[in-house]
């Protein structure tokens, strides 16, 4: 098996972890004034954060590009920023990518790329939620510890 289809597995099977156990706890909404990120914390730890960019692309063959920024500190297994979109239906989420994370302290980029199954994405309001997900080594398997967790609406565009 190659690396990427393992990798792919592994985040997959992240994202799913992360939407059936994220905290559902929210605080309030945070906007730099003219800002085009838009936090809207369910989850973070202090001094963490993840945000989402509040327009998404939509490629003609339906791939969507989702990205926003990411800050996280003290892991000890590797770390991803993992990301979900649901259009039409809330209760149908569909994991779009992984990104490998950086946990320095420092705010980071992160850009998530791909396709979904079962459903034609249009241009129009999506919603997102991002997470900042480690993979940290607990006995012989590793155990999901959530950094980071935002919700954001965006608005998928064609390009």
């Amino acid at each position: 098996m190659s690396v990427r289809p393992a990798l792919a597995a592994v985040l997959g099977g992240a994202a799913l972890l992360t939407l059936a156990t994220a905290p559902a706890h929210a605080s309030s909404p945070a906007l730099a004034a003219g800002s085009a990120r838009i936090a809207v914390p369910v989850h973070a730890a202090p001094g963490e954060s993840v945000t989402v960019d509040t327009v998404g692309r939509l490629a003609a063959d339906g791939t969507v590009t989702l990205t926003g920024t990411y800050r996280c500190t003290g892991n000890t297994g590797p770390v991803f920023v993992t990301s979900a979109l649901s259009q039409r239906d809330p209760r149908v989420r569909h994991g779009i990518g992984g990104t490998v994370a950086r946990c320095d302290g420092t705010t980071h980029t992160w850009s998530n790329s791909g396709q979904v199954s079962g459903e034609t994405l249009t241009p129009g309001t999506a919603h997102v939620q991002a997470t900042v997900m480690e993979l940290r080594p607990v006995g012989l398997v590793p155990l999901p510890v959530f950094h980071a967790t935002a919700d954001q609406d965006v608005t998928l565009v064609r390009g």
